[in-house]
């Protein structure tokens, strides 16, 4: 058994156990219920942790550059605004005129436009320069976070606790229905990403190394975009934006690891988005009574870490 290897299943038996202690923790006397709602938030956690742990290190292999995330191309700007413009037209009335499962495809759906249309407009027409598309996925990010906090200065204030139920990734709502439509998306969408893996161990040989290596390269970064978009709008449309969460599992993954192969990163990446998720959630539950969303805290932990590589990456 390799070194690799060993890791692999001390990182699954640390999330076997963080399962067990999610699931069977202070029960009481309704234990069938409270089973039942863990059970579905472990799902949900299981499917933005593979969603994170793929997007995350394929993305930074395409770009080169383990700082940058999929949040940095303005996914999660586009789901606030268009949250926030429906809040904004339909106010307390929202959820009559658009349900969950709508409200869910039309997020996923516009997210997935949004990245096709930085990519035609931009990445096909200068000279395949992806770090340009990058930076222009961050500069509509930037505005689209700024037409959403007009958005919601406008919003009543009665309505805008609803809005700001979307604000936040939460796993304590899960709609079952979205859920298995959830699962039906992400596991082939998971599997054709996951095959990709090779190809991205030459592409993190950078471009040039890539194409005379024989991959087709603006081929394969094209179908990565695609793959990312598509799993970053359904953690996205699911939970709520988390963040940096990918930014932190990511560069754990490449200390714990230590290795080039993506076979080996993108499982640990998800292993890790996991277990972090499962014991947070555990602790916001049973320690902090759900007084501060899990996601805030991480994306506080995020921010400290990302401040630290910005500047060791200036030593450098």
């Amino acid at each position: 058994m390799t070194l690799y290897s060993k890791k692999i299943i001390g990182l699954l038996v640390i999330a076997l156990i963080s399962i067990l202690l999610y699931l069977l923790f202070g029960l009481g006397n309704n234990w069938h219920f409270s089973i039942e709602l863990r059970f579905y938030k472990l799902v949900a956690i299981t499917i933005v942790s593979c969603c994170i742990g793929f997007s995350s290190i394929s993305f930074q292999t395409i770009t080169n550059n383990k700082i940058l995330t999929p949040s940095i191309m303005g996914f999660e700007a586009v789901y606030l605004l268009l949250q926030s413009i429906l809040v904004f037209i339909f106010s307390d009335k929202t959820f009559k005129v658009i349900n969950s499962f709508q409200n869910f495809c039309v997020s996923i759906l516009i997210m997935i436009g949004f990245s096709i249309l930085i990519y035609s407009l931009i990445y096909k027409k200068i000279k395949s320069n992806l770090y340009l598309l990058v930076l222009v996925g961050l500069v509509f990010g930037m505005i689209m976070d700024s037409f959403s906090s007009f958005i919601q200065l406008l919003i009543d204030p009665n309505d805008f606790f609803i809005l700001q139920g979307k604000m936040f990734a939460s796993f304590n709502k899960i709609n079952k229905e979205i859920l298995w439509y959830t699962i039906l998306i992400i596991i082939p969408t998971f599997f054709i990403g996951f095959r990709l893996n090779k190809k991205l161990d030459i592409i993190s040989l950078e471009k040039e190394n890539a194409i005379s290596l024989g991959v087709n390269y603006n081929k394969i970064i094209r179908f990565v975009l695609i793959i990312i978009a598509v799993l970053v709008s359904l953690s996205t449309a699911l939970i709520g934006p988390i963040g940096f969460l990918g930014l932190l599992t990511a560069n754990l993954s490449y200390v714990f690891m230590k290795t080039y192969r993506h076979k080996l990163l993108l499982i640990t990446c998800c292993l890790i988005s996991f277990v972090t998720i499962v014991i947070g959630q555990f602790v916001m539950e049973h320690f902090l009574n759900l007084n501060t969303p899990l996601s805030t805290i991480i994306n506080f932990i995020g921010g400290i870490y990302f401040m630290v590589l910005v500047l060791k990456s200036k030593k450098l």
